[in-house]
């Protein structure tokens, strides 16, 4: 697991582990390693939304981290609606 992070990422999972890392940063590093794989979506979007808060990241940006982790059953139906949602609650 350790093995697959940068040196960044695993300076702020030492500091998670050990103390010492600040909030914002230990939420950035939970964001790149969150992933729908077989969970519910409701389940998916509310562990999503708890690692979001606090991250720092304006609402757009976290749209488009959150469409990069879902299933790729999931993303094609996106890709196919008439009016993609805009937002995680949508």
């Amino acid at each position: 697991m350790l093995e697959d992070l940068e040196v960044g990422e695993f300076l702020l999972e030492l500091r998670k582990e050990f103390g010492g890392g600040d909030e914002e940063s230990v939420k950035v590093v939970e964001l790149r390693k969150i992933e729908q794989g077989g969970k519910m979506m409701e389940e998916f979007v509310q562990e999503f939304r708890r690692v979001a808060r606090g991250s720092g990241y304006q609402e757009s940006v976290l749209v488009k981290g959150f469409k990069r982790r879902i299933n790729e059953g999931i993303k094609r139906k996106l890709m196919e609606v008439e009016r993609p949602p805009s937002s995680i609650k949508k």
